[in-house]
């Protein structure tokens, strides 16, 4: 049973960064693909950036293109989410996944089936 566990959110002005880790244990990390999500009050759980077991491969949603980096130290069995010039529409809780597939990258929920439980990230205006 893959176990992960996500911290560094917290609470930061718009235009501040923070740097997420999801912590991985209990299975095997460093041949799967990870991602990253978010999920607003009131809104569907929405793909942020995945990459890949290798780490050369990265995918990111449109909307943090740019901003985020997305990074893994398998080694350390940790994935990172550094993310820069934060806006207030980014303000959600922030969870890591492990994908089912060895390879590629994935943005669809359904393409993960291991689940931190999320690190709330809050940006003020």
């Amino acid at each position: 049973q893959v176990h992960l566990v996500e911290s560094g959110g917290g609470l930061v002005q718009a235009g501040g960064s923070l740097r997420l880790s999801c912590a991985a244990s209990g299975g095997t990390f460093g041949r799967y693909g990870m991602g990253w999500f978010r999920q607003a009050p009131g809104k569907e759980r929405e793909f942020v950036a995945a990459i890949s077991w290798t780490g050369d491969i990265t995918r990111y949603a449109t909307s943090v293109k740019g901003r985020f980096t997305i990074s893994r130290d398998n080694a350390k069995s940790t994935v990172y989410l550094q993310m820069n010039s934060l806006k207030p529409e980014d303000t959600a809780v922030y969870s890591c996944a492990r994908s089912i597939y060895s390879s590629g990258t994935y943005s669809l929920v359904i393409d993960y089936n291991y689940w931190g439980q999320g690190t709330q990230v809050t940006v003020s205006s």
